[in-house]
């Protein structure tokens, strides 16, 4: 997609604020089945705002953030710049910038979609070193879990921009094993939740690249619908946005 690298632009202290963390299990089944080490080198690439590096870094590794998008970029390196263990490059999945066989691990945190499978995988291969793996990472909403996800899933669907079309859960099995090397790669889910006040909600709404902007009529009324799914579903002033946190290991 070619506008991918800029629809973050306007969005990125929304996207650092309130977009999901991701639970400590993803890192501890990236430590044991990928057999890192505290030396190990990792690409995190589409790195965004370093949501991801900064769980990477918090557990010693030596962390390189490839991000396109300069704001996300520019706005990780002054939140993750001083420390020594990251390195941020102004690349993307296609065309990194590292070197050959240099990364113990690849890690794309609510990223993979955006990118072009084939010659990421290519790049991939280039600069992994022998072994090493790749994860594929969401946080995947859950909507039809409640009343309240259905009523947001809803609400995108019918005011986003283009929802349908840039949603991650476009991607199909099929994908994946064309990706992953001989089709192999193992899938791990575990539960992830945030909880939101009503400017909170607002808040993780716009973080998203295709809720329309408060500036503008859609979004006026975007936000106006979305107030009433909070007024409607909250409890004791919070609403619970709930996922399941995806894991897709193996080489490539």
């Amino acid at each position: 997609m070619s506008d991918s690298t800029k629809r973050f632009t306007d969005r990125v202290d929304s996207y650092a604020k309130y977009r999901p963390g991701y639970p400590d299990a993803v890192l501890k089944l990236l430590h044991d089945k990928c057999g890192l080490t505290n030396h190990a080198t990792i690409a995190d690439v589409g790195s965004g705002t370093g949501i991801f590096s900064q769980l990477l870094l918090n557990d010693g590794y030596t962390v390189y953030a490839v991000e396109p998008n300069d704001a996300m970029r520019n706005f990780a390196a002054q939140e993750l710049g001083a420390n020594k263990n990251f390195h941020s490059l102004n690349g993307t999945a296609e065309t990194t910038g590292l070197k050959n066989n240099s990364v113990d691990l690849i890690t794309c945190a609510q990223a993979f979609h955006w990118f072009n499978p084939h010659p990421t995988k290519e790049e991939f291969k280039r600069i992994l070193k022998s072994g090493g793996q790749v994860a594929l990472i969401w946080n995947n909403r859950d909507v039809e879990g409640d009343e309240f996800s259905i009523a947001y899933e809803l609400l995108l669907q019918q005011e986003g921009t283009d929802y349908k079309r840039v949603n991650h859960q476009n991607l199909k099995e099929s994908d994946f094993a064309a990706f992953f090397k001989d089709g192999k790669y193992t899938l791990t889910r575990f539960p992830n939740h945030q909880d939101f006040d009503e400017e909170g909600l607002i808040g993780r709404a716009s973080s998203s690249s295709y809720v329309p902007t408060p500036d503008t009529e859609q979004g006026q009324q975007f936000f106006q619908d979305l107030k009433a799914i909070f007024a409607a579903h909250q409890v004791n002033g919070k609403v619970r946005v709930k996922y399941q946190t995806e894991v897709y290991l193996g080489e490539v």
